[in-house]
């Protein structure tokens, strides 16, 4: 079983950083593909990015391609989004996400963290 905890959301200004986290628990993290997603209101939730289980493969939506990157510290068990020049549209409910494979990550993960607020105040 997979518990996923997010953190390090808040207000942020345009243009400006800022880095969530996602720690997980059990035993199995290590072999999952991890993935963000982000749900602003009034819309559905959307895919952000992933990375599969040793970091070497990646996936971006087009609109953060260049500005967010997701990483994983295996030791620490934890994923990060690193979020750069924030735009007033990025803000949303984002959600950490594992999925046992990197080809499901996008379309139905297994299990989903309770989400951490993301404000960019223009």
């Amino acid at each position: 079983q997979v518990q996923l905890v997010e953190s390090g959301g808040g207000l942020v200004q345009v243009g400006g950083s800022m880095r969530i986290s996602c720690a997980a628990s059990g035993s199995t993290f290590r072999t999952y593909a991890m993935g963000w997603f982000r749900q602003a209101p009034g819309k559905e939730r959307e895919f952000v990015a992933a990375l599969n289980w040793n970091g070497g493969r990646f996936d971006y939506r087009n609109s953060v391609k260049g500005r967010f990157t997701i990483s994983r510290d295996a030791a620490k068990n934890t994923v990060y989004l690193q979020m750069n020049s924030l735009k007033p549209e990025d803000t949303a409910v984002y959600y950490c996400a594992a999925a046992r494979l990197f080809e499901f990550i996008g379309s139905h993960p297994d299990h989903w963290g309770q989400g951490t607020q993301v404000t960019v105040s223009s």
